[in-house]
């Protein structure tokens, strides 16, 4: 059965700014009330940077989720293998091999990958993608040598994965990953065991065409047995009568919502049992005001009735 879990970007302190960051703890106890069975943890500042999940840490963390209840089904690495600059380069790879370091310890089978993570800067304490979104690590190289740059640091991050036994899945998120068969062909080219797939609907773009029953269907069936893990971004609503309805978060952005209907139920067809985590990964912008944590809260806890409704009944 597939699992509901929760992605530690929410409660990072990364898109609100009325309160502090939950510490992990917090984070879990979160997913805890709320109905989650599985949790995610963002493998960089103020959840997971390897420079504080030492092995003795990671081990506490745990022991918290194993007295929860809770599965650390993941974790992700915001690497970013697109530039052509060698010490960029090895930075990367060195943080990546130390997040192998992290899964391990901290029992998560799976940790997830980017080709290119451009990462985000903070205005007044919330973070957006605006500024990162204009500016790029490529320095004039050419597409095809970043992918194979990429391809090289993925061969190498492999052999890691398979000594520490951690399944590594490449999330088909932009840049350089327009299309899921992009991600589909990094991972015929790395071919690797120990490199696979993490399928999110909602980076297939919200557009009519991407979006539509048979194209949605036909990309979950192509991906395959090669889903590892993957993420929902959305926002809801609770009806009069008890329901939950997704909703779009900015027009402007996302004026076709993300149809996690056929998605789901492509997946329940096809046999995966692994996670879908929910992630609020955006800024909480509502009638010309940026809401704080008790918004975010209140879209995870609506999130899981959402995601866990849509799988039982799928």
């Amino acid at each position: 059965m597939m699992k509901v879990g929760l992605y530690s970007i929410s409660c990072s302190g990364t898109w609100y700014n009325d309160q502090p960051a939950l510490t992990v703890e917090q984070f879990m106890d979160t997913a805890k009330k709320y109905g989650y069975v599985g949790v995610e943890i963002d493998l960089k500042r103020p959840h997971g940077s390897p420079l504080e999940l030492t092995t003795p840490r990671c081990k506490e963390i745990r022991a918290y989720a194993d007295k929860l209840g809770l599965e650390i089904c993941g974790v992700a690495a915001n690497n970013n293998f697109a530039t052509i600059v060698p010490e960029q380069i090895e930075n990367e790879l060195l943080m990546v091999k130390e997040q192998i370091r992290v899964a391990k310890d901290l029992g998560a089978p799976v940790l997830r990958l980017f080709v290119g993570w451009r990462g985000i800067v903070k205005r007044n304490g919330i973070a957006t993608y605006e500024v990162t979104a204009k500016h790029n690590t490529y320095y004039d190289a050419t597409d095809y040598e970043l992918r194979q740059q990429a391809v090289a640091c993925f061969k190498e991050c492999c052999q890691w994965a398979e000594e520490a036994g951690v399944i590594l899945a490449l999330q088909n998120h932009h840049p350089i990953i327009e299309t899921y068969v992009d991600m589909l062909d990094f991972v015929k080219w790395v071919d690797s065991p120990y490199f696979k797939c993490a399928f999110d609907a909602p980076c297939l773009g919200w557009n009519a065409t991407v979006q539509a029953d048979a194209y949605m269907e036909k990309a979950v069936r192509d991906v395959g047995d090669l889903q590892m893990i993957s993420h929902a971004n959305a926002e809801f609503v609770e009806n009069a009568d008890g329901s939950i309805e997704m909703v779009t978060f900015d027009p402007n952005i996302q004026p076709v919502l993300t149809n996690y209907p056929v998605f789901i139920r492509t997946l329940k067809e096809i046999g995966y049992d692994g996670y879908i985590n929910y992630e609020f990964c955006h800024m909480p912008f509502r009638n010309g005001q940026v809401l704080g944590y008790d918004y975010i809260e209140q879209q995870i806890a609506l999130a899981q009735r959402y995601f866990t409704a849509l799988i039982a009944n799928a």
